[in-house]
């Protein structure tokens, strides 16, 4: 395993951190990854992933109970990372919150503590989605986070979906040590604006979604066999069930990309999981992808990557592949929202 730095933290984080989604969300994920989910933690400590990665919204704080439960007392080996909503970033909610979130996760401190989403949706909504009296305000969750980490109950502040104006927002009012994008070869919008802006701002890079849920790394055949849970992205037509953003689409391209890059993969030999992850970190500015298991031999299928180089001529021939997509689907980076509800910006 390889190891960069994140941000201007110090921190040392596997460039593969272990995203626990799967072990607290069955209804999306399915009963299955919950029962396997102590062991493919096991699994991805033996080898030597450092970085722990949930929120308190995976299954409303059951993916935070199971990942503090397998991690034991190991915990203090990891970094240990998880989300806060931006509804809970009001001055009475934000402390309440982390401290639920330590409780959950069975430690007195989180090593990074990230803003889920930048406070740009007006107005904003509770989880059962009623409109808040009161709004987030980015200077008073600042000093909410500064006296937390005074006491010592988180030790670094992470941001999550944050965009350039989004980022200049935060930074008048406070710090930050990364920023958690969604990235991978067929999600390609935050190259525009979002990373250099991520960059100019000497944060890390932590990559969420690398295999775009499973679709890079499971051979499905036509867009109805992918689970409905899963075709809720842009890429997506508005038309399926579940899809919110209002537009028509990029199937046919996306299929055509992911036919040409599985044909690719099998040219050079390496599973094309493992090709797409190479591809994510081998972009610049990225410390680390967050890669999801229910089990662990999924786990282990894509570890390959946090050793192998593919080389700048196939880097560049998988930008080829994938770059159609990239301008079709344009600048908006949020992967669920159409460009003018974007909750990016």
């Amino acid at each position: 395993m390889q190891f960069r730095t994140l941000g201007n933290s110090g921190l040392k984080v596997s460039v593969l951190s272990f995203g626990a989604w799967q072990l607290g969300d069955s209804a999306y994920w399915g009963s299955h990854a919950q029962d396997q989910g102590a062991e493919t933690v096991r699994v991805a400590l033996d080898q030597g992933i450092t970085l722990f990665e949930t929120a308190e919204i995976y299954g409303n704080g059951t993916s935070e109970r199971l990942l503090g439960q397998a991690l034991g007392p190991d915990r203090k080996r990891v970094i240990l990372a998880t989300k806060v909503l931006p509804q809970n970033c009001i001055p009475d909610r934000l402390r309440a919150a982390c401290e639920a979130s330590l409780k959950r996760l069975g430690t007195d401190y989180i090593d990074l503590y990230q803003i889920h989403w930048p406070f740009r949706q007006k107005p904003v909504l509770d989880v059962q989605g009623r409109s808040l009296e009161i709004e987030p305000n980015v200077m008073e969750a600042c000093e909410i986070l500064r006296t937390l980490q005074g006491e010592g109950k988180i030790r670094y502040v992470g941001l999550s979906n944050f965009g350039g104006e989004d980022l200049n927002d935060w930074f008048f009012q406070g710090t930050a040590e990364s920023n958690q994008i969604g990235y991978n070869i067929v999600s390609r919008a935050v190259e525009y604006d979002v990373l250099p802006a991520t960059r100019s701002h000497q944060l890390g890079v932590l990559a969420y979604m690398p295999l775009l849920q499973g679709l890079l790394a499971v051979p499905w055949k036509t867009v109805d066999d992918i689970p409905v849970a899963r075709r809720r992205t842009r890429h997506f037509s508005s038309h399926r069930d579940g899809v919110r953003h209002g537009e028509q689409g990029f199937e046919g391209q996306l299929l055509e990309t992911v036919t040409r890059l599985r044909e690719f993969s099998e040219a050079i030999g390496v599973p094309m999981a493992t090709m797409c992850l190479c591809w994510v970190l081998a972009q610049p500015g990225v410390t680390s992808a967050i890669i999801g298991a229910r089990e662990p031999k999924q786990l282990l299928r894509n570890l390959q990557a946090g050793t192998l180089d593919l080389g700048p001529a196939a880097i560049a021939q998988l930008n080829e592949i994938s770059g159609p997509l990239k301008l079709a689907m344009g600048r908006n980076a949020d992967l669920w929202q159409g460009e003018q509800t974007s909750r990016i910006g």
